[in-house]
């Protein structure tokens, strides 16, 4: 048996089969044990090296404190509707909150790609917390696993909505999307990445050539409204961004999705469609409409339903494809903009 001393920071999780079997014929075993590991990490949820039972006991012990790549539980509750956010605390101790939603046919996960969040969006109680650090690959794929166990069933979808901006992230990102799909075993056209837009990532997503969902968060119907509730606009201008979303639909063929909250008094009206449709006409698009999801540190208010209506109605009159999307989890602050990871590692 090989003796070696486990090699620092190497988590396990997010890594390939040819690179598991890499990895094990390094300690001086043989190749067919790359695929058992690859398929108790995947697949059965091992956590730990000593989990995997098909592995020699002596092996086990000698590399125990190999770094699989799991998160903790730090805390789970659950909605009136049956979404549950989970604070999960990572290695160094922070803590990043993920949502499990559950519907007739699928079992979505909203997943974080960051501690906290750089783009300070006025209305979004995770930019009001600041920004920590990048999640790595393993972080991220871990939050799907986490949920697809505690659920007892697959995850079907994937959105990058929880806490951060993905693609200030973009290269774990695009990595952990290739590795839940490949290893995980989920389809990249049922994932969404949301982006406020960060220039220049966006065109080199296209030539990623994923068949995600592009989800911009657009939020305003101009460039003065936007730059009140997105900071970052400024060095982004609402032409430029939608002139790189055009790029985007012509380098990948698929459409976008523009993400619009509804915030009572100040983008609810129907000047504001019409103008959101000029913008649009012609683009290969959908738009998200979402009513605002309150939180304590911003005194926005929810829209209601009459001017929802009645901006759904202005965009229809202008053939712009429009949905309406009410969050899931709001009593819980598991909705979209709520994500804050209030509790704190003890």
């Amino acid at each position: 048996m090989a003796t070696h001393q486990p090699r620092a920071a190497l988590p396990l999780l997010g890594q390939s089969l040819e690179a598991l079997t890499e990895w094990v014929q390094a300690q001086g075993q043989p190749t067919y044990r790359g695929k058992q590991l690859y398929q108790w990490l995947y697949h059965q949820g091992a956590r730990s090296l000593s989990d995997i039972t098909v592995f020699p006991k002596a092996w086990r012990q000698a590399w125990e404190h190999v770094d699989v790549g799991r998160s903790a539980l730090h805390h789970r509750v659950v909605a009136s509707d049956d979404t549950v956010k989970y604070l999960l605390r990572l290695a160094d101790g922070q803590i990043i909150e993920t949502v499990g939603i559950p519907s007739a046919k699928r079992l979505t996960v909203c997943v974080s790609s960051q501690v906290g969040c750089p783009m300070a969006c006025d209305f979004c109680a995770t930019g009001k917390g600041g920004f920590v650090r990048n999640l790595g690959i393993h972080e991220i794929v871990d939050q799907v696993l986490t949920v697809q166990e505690d659920f007892g069933q697959r995850v079907s979808h994937i959105v990058f909505m929880g806490m951060g901006e993905p693609l200030l992230n973009s290269a774990n990102a695009v990595a952990a999307i290739r590795c839940l799909n490949q290893d995980v075993g989920i389809g990249q056209r049922a994932m969404t990445l949301s982006t406020v837009g960060v220039p220049g990532r966006i065109r080199a997503l296209a030539a990623e050539q994923l068949q995600v969902t592009l989800a911009v968060s657009l939020h305003a119907s101009n460039q003065t409204q936007r730059l009140q509730l997105i900071p970052s606009a400024g060095a982004y201008p609402l032409s430029v961004l939608l002139d790189e979303c055009r790029e985007y639909v012509q380098l990948t063929g698929r459409r976008v999705t523009f993400e619009y909250i509804l915030l009572a008094g100040l983008n609810d009206q129907p000047a504001n469609a019409a103008e959101l449709a000029q913008h649009l006409r012609g683009f290969q698009s959908h738009v998200n409409l979402i009513p605002y999801n309150p939180i304590d540190e911003a005194d926005y208010q929810r829209p209601s339903e009459a001017s929802i209506r009645a901006f759904v109605a202005e965009l229809e009159a202008r053939r712009i494809a429009v949905t309406v999307r009410y969050s899931r989890g709001l009593e819980e602050n598991a909705a979209c903009g709520q994500l804050r990871a209030s509790r704190r590692p003890s």
